[in-house]
């Protein structure tokens, strides 16, 4: 996120020991291409009409936030479901046809075709909307030109989708298309009834319950006005601020480098929710650091990574996959956010447990001076924190970021150098459209999964088969679903990842009455694993080019720093307390339960962190390295181990979290008092 034509590279140049070379971050910015997409670089007249549709995709949805809001706006007209939905799909594939090439031999130039898909989608939409009521009455028998345009129109996504994210997410859609039409042919439990064209066209196409459904619905109201808002921050020079501000804050303490990177992968990673750029970003400017400091470069890429993927989970953002747990839950964006609070502190906590062990393992200190940091500037913070308090005041989250982001751009004339000028504001508005392309065409083919998992009830038969495998286990079924939805998101991006297991593995775990808000934010978590493992490790791979490091062992570095939070959604669905780690109150519970399970996985964290590393005040020995990982996971999963432990030795325990520990402090107080044993290292060594 930077507020100028200069490279991260050029905008960073601190005094620090090296530079990261723009060929060094040309191969990193690769991993970003993989993730959204690589676009043409278009020139002359194709530029600028594509800018053009950009910036007016951009008003068109600025419009449709504030049309018919009392009292300034009610006289505008507001824009109804199915048109919003409709004209942002129509947009969306108009920019991916135009910015996506068919293949790579056609990049940088717009073919003949790429104009005739992008026509034909537009025809069939309009050829919706024209229709209204008429057309929607039927989709339960549809005519034959809404099948034949219907057939057309998911030939034609699905062809967009390809352009955009790859085949694989296409490939799944069409597999499930099979799976609808073969129903009666399929061995049990997995057989129904089937359906032919005319019905899966009649709904997947012309209902609100396909292309056309909640992910969509999503995308058009919520999403897209968030990467509005991320672009007006972006190019009104925030992100190079927020890194400024965590060279400064941390620059002059022990372990600068790598709380560095923890502070400011949590301040850049909540407005953008990407998890590779924010892993390049700061990468870019904090590496030099973190070599500096003694960091091996994979340990190094490792942080790099696991600071970037705390983006997707980090409030006010939280990725695009968030907006769509608010949707599938029926409750506020607010309550959302609200639940990923105390998750994201724990995340970053672990990160800096590990940093601070880091510290230790490798002897790192240092400091850096930041030579032109501004205060002023913290102007920037005003906006992420409008955006929480107009939904306190009772905004809907699209109205709340419309407004902050009206202000944001307001406070960008602060000073000369962030002021977003008419042409950074052109820049700003087409790039907030560009932006959310890979998650609206995600979003659009992911309807076309979730209308076949509503049609056949794949999700309920799913729900079956997982606990039936699992006895009746929730410990199993929680396992089960947290393996699927990780080799779904070894695949597909997070979004797609979330969607299809929202569909077909959350009724699983609800089913064995774990709380639907509990059960979406574990399979949102797991879904978000996909940032760090391979062959999708976009992250870690963008981590590795910068550092010079090799990307499997960097993968495995970000797994390590990982390791200890993605424990947290199990205790989401284990423990009797774990909804109070969402804000929610447990049963028969109150306040103090929250507080409580908060602290206690805390430290559990802390010690698991401690086990991961090997060290703690120094180097632990492995008797003391399996201690610590006991009491870790005493903490973590108090009442789940409660009850093994009482299974095996026949008698109730109620101070499991406190064995945990005591045990921890045993292990913490002896390395302290005792003398190390030989050879075995007291401080790192680089």
């Amino acid at each position: 996120m930077a507020g100028n034509d200069k490279s991260p590279a050029q905008q960073s140049d601190r005094s620090l020991p090296v530079e990261v070379s723009d060929e060094v971050l040309r191969k990193a910015k690769v991993y970003i291409e993989a993730e959204e997409g690589a676009t043409n670089r278009l020139v002359g007249v194709a530029a600028v009409l594509v800018t053009a549709i950009a910036v007016g995709m951009s008003l068109f949805h600025l419009f449709t936030a504030i049309a018919g809001v009392p009292p300034l706006f009610s006289e505008l007209p507001i824009v109804a479901t199915q048109p919003l939905r409709y004209t942002h799909v129509a947009f969306v594939l108009v920019l991916c046809f135009l910015l996506f090439p068919m293949a790579q031999r056609f990049r940088d130039r717009i073919q003949w075709f790429d104009v005739a898909l992008a026509a034909g989608a537009v025809a069939i939409l309009v050829y919706a909307l024209v229709g209204g009521d008429d057309f929607t009455d039927r989709a339960t028998i549809p005519n034959q030109t809404d099948i034949i345009l219907g057939i057309a129109f998911i030939v034609i996504l699905l062809e967009a989708t390809r352009r955009t994210i790859g085949w694989i997410v296409p490939a799944v859609a069409i597999a499930f298309i099979v799976y609808a039409m073969a129903g009666p042919y399929l061995p049990s439990p997995w057989t129904h009834r089937g359906y032919g064209v005319d019905q899966l066209v009649g709904h997947l196409f012309i209902t609100l319950e396909g292309i056309f459904g909640i992910p969509v619905d999503v995308s058009s109201s919520l999403i897209i006005l968030f990467t509005i808002y991320g672009a007006i921050l972006q190019h009104s020079g925030a992100g190079k601020f927020f890194i400024d501000f965590s060279l400064k804050l941390m620059g002059n303490k022990p372990n600068a480098a790598g709380r560095t990177v923890v502070l400011s992968s949590f301040l850049l990673g909540g407005p953008s929710g990407s998890g590779v750029a924010t892993t390049v970003t700061v990468g870019a400017v904090a590496y030099p650091m973190m070599q500096k400091a003694g960091f091996e470069k994979n340990a190094a890429g490792g942080l790099l990574a696991a600071g970037g993927l705390g983006a997707v989970i980090s409030p006010p953002v939280l990725g695009a996959a968030a907006f769509l747990i608010a949707e599938f839950l029926k409750i506020s964006y607010l309550d959302v956010i609200w639940m990923a609070i105390i998750p994201t502190c724990l995340y970053y906590l672990s990160l800096l447990f590990m940093v601070e062990l880091d510290g230790r393992r490798f002897g790192a200190g240092g400091s850096v001076t930041v030579s032109d940091f501004s205060w002023w500037q913290s102007f920037h913070f005003i906006s992420l924190v409008a955006v929480i308090a107009f939904m306190m005041l009772g905004r809907s989250p699209a109205l709340s970021v419309f407004y902050a982001t009206v202000l944001a751009f307001a406070l960008s004339f602060l000073t000369r150098a962030t002021a977003l000028t008419p042409k950074r504001l052109v820049r700003a508005l087409s790039d907030g459209s560009t932006s959310v392309l890979t998650a609206a065409v995600t979003c659009a083919v992911a309807g076309i999964i979730v209308g076949v998992v509503t049609l056949t009830g794949l999700g309920q038969k799913f729900a079956d088969i997982v606990i039936s495998y699992a006895g009746g286990s929730l410990l199993l079924t929680a396992l089960f679903t947290a393996l699927v939805v990780w080799i779904v998101g070894l695949a597909v991006p997070v979004t797609a990842s979330y969607i299809i297991c929202a569909v077909i593995a959350v009724p699983a775990l609800i089913k064995l009455d774990v709380p639907p808000i509990a059960a979406h934010m574990f399979v949102f978590y797991y879904s978000v694993l996909s940032e760090v493992s391979p062959p999708t490790a976009l992250s870690p791979f963008a981590a590795a080019a910068i550092t010079g490091g090799d990307p499997y062992k960097t993968t495995l570095q970000a797994w390590k720093y990982t390791l200890p939070a993605f424990l947290v959604p199990f205790v989401f669905v284990l423990d009797p307390q774990g909804v109070g780690l969402l804000l929610q109150i447990p049963k028969n519970g109150g306040v103090l339960d929250i507080v409580m399970i908060t602290i206690k996985t805390g430290l559990g964290l802390g010690a698991l962190a401690a086990a991961a590393q090997g060290w703690a005040i120094r180097k632990t020995t492995r008797p003391e390295r399996l201690l610590l990982l006991l009491a870790g996971l005493l903490l973590t999963f108090p009442s789940l181990l409660e009850g093994l432990i009482e299974a095996i030795i026949g008698r109730d325990i109620d101070h499991t979290a406190a064995f945990g520990t005591l045990i921890a402090a045993v292990v913490l107080l002896k390395q302290w008092w005792l003398p190390a044993p030989p050879g075995v290292a007291t401080k790192g060594s680089g």
